[in-house]
């Protein structure tokens, strides 16, 4: 499972572990090991910029999914690529305190939400919004353990 990372914001983060976040839900969710996923960090004006471009959405978010390629879609011998998750930090950190999350642990949170989307969860709908977040809780508390 190839998972790359682009840093370009200036907030700390721990990009080793959302690697290793991204490949744990990416095999626990049996994505296919050719699969390529981008995690790109973004400072508030450039996710407010993708947010009004592809969404039509004023101001910034905390994460944004662009899907790409569904598992098993992709063409032989052309490259799968799943998806773009582009995360800001800055946001998470800011709301993070008023979640009852500290920053990395909203930001990790994101990652699997921005993730289930590229899989093709969403959370429109009350059933789908339970089931996602509850993912979302049980694929955090699987790493963790794989973590200690």
């Amino acid at each position: 499972m190839a998972v790359f990372l682009a840093d370009e914001q200036d907030r700390p983060v721990d990009g080793e572990q959302l690697v290793a976040l991204a490949r744990h839900v990416l095999a626990e969710q049996r994505v296919p090991e050719d699969m390529e996923v981008s995690l790109l960090l973004v400072d508030v004006d450039t996710i407010a910029e993708l947010n009004a471009e592809h969404l039509g959405t004023t101001g910034p978010t905390d994460v944004l999914a662009f899907p790409i390629d569904r598992p098993g879609e992709a063409l032989p011998d052309v490259p799968a690529v799943l998806g773009d998750v582009v995360l800001c930090p800055a946001i998470a950190e800011a709301q993070a305190p008023t979640l009852g999350r500290s920053p990395a642990a909203e930001l990790r949170l994101l990652t699997v939400h921005g993730l289930l989307h590229l899989l093709g969860m969403d959370h429109a709908e009350q059933a789908a919004e339970r089931e996602m977040f509850a993912l979302t809780d049980q694929l955090l508390a699987s790493f963790a353990a794989v973590e200690r």
